[in-house]
């Protein structure tokens, strides 16, 4: 199985974004990512709906939406009607999570749960059968560019072995520092969702090195 590799708007280009975003489009990239955030939740801010309305008219892979927001919960249909075809939460801010990962599958999105670098993989144990993927932070939640924390390896394994354990059909997606260094061995560990900022939009060849991403395999 190859991965589904997702690069990050978050680093591209935004004075050219309909460009960077056709450029996706031609490309083996399988999702768009895009990170929402609020100022609350995590100390940046960075765009919209009217944002996500104006890509979505570009786009020609589902729009991957990362909520790093309090209280998302108000926005679930907003976030629709924008665009998203996938929608991630994060546990941190979700008193309800199972009402509000069903509120998104209600509205025919696919539902993951976001986990901070230091929050328990265990703590996603009741919630796993009900969600399509999990999103494990690899840095912390807020800005680009950071570097890779390398326990997100270990979580990747037991976040597996739970996901196993559950007979779950959930995704492992990853999200921080992603390069084609550390790409592999997350993917032999059994992720399966790659999300890439820098290293795809900073290359000199973006395509390239999405192409190498999805090349990748687990043994």
């Amino acid at each position: 199985m190859n991965p589904i590799i997702a690069p990050s708007l978050l680093s591209s280009d935004f004075v050219n974004l309909e460009k960077e975003i056709k450029m996706l489009n031609k490309s083996q990239a399988d999702w768009i990512h895009l990170d929402i955030m609020d100022g609350h939740f995590v100390p940046n801010i960075t765009f919209g709906m009217p944002v996500i309305r104006a890509i979505k008219r570009v786009a020609q892979k589902p729009l991957d939406v990362h909520l790093m927001i309090e209280k998302p919960e108000r926005f679930i249909t907003d976030f629709k009607n924008a665009g998203a075809d996938c929608l991630s939460v994060h546990w941190e801010t979700c008193p309800h999570l199972h009402r509000t990962i069903h509120q998104i599958k209600d509205l025919d999105m696919l539902a993951g749960v976001a986990i901070n670098p230091h929050t328990p993989v265990s703590f996603l144990e009741d919630i796993i059968n009900d969600v399509d993927f999990v999103l494990l932070m690899s840095v912390n939640p807020g800005f680009g560019g950071q570097r890779f924390i390398s326990n997100s390896i270990k979580r990747a394994k037991e976040l597996r072995k739970l996901i196993d354990k559950h007979q779950s059909n959930a995704l492992i997606e990853v999200d921080g520092g992603v390069d084609l260094d550390n790409a592999p061995t997350l993917v032999d560990v059994g992720v399966d969702i790659l999300v890439a900022g820098n290293t795809v939009f900073g290359a000199e060849n973006p395509t390239e090195v999405i192409k190498r991403l999805k090349g990748l395999s687990c043994e």
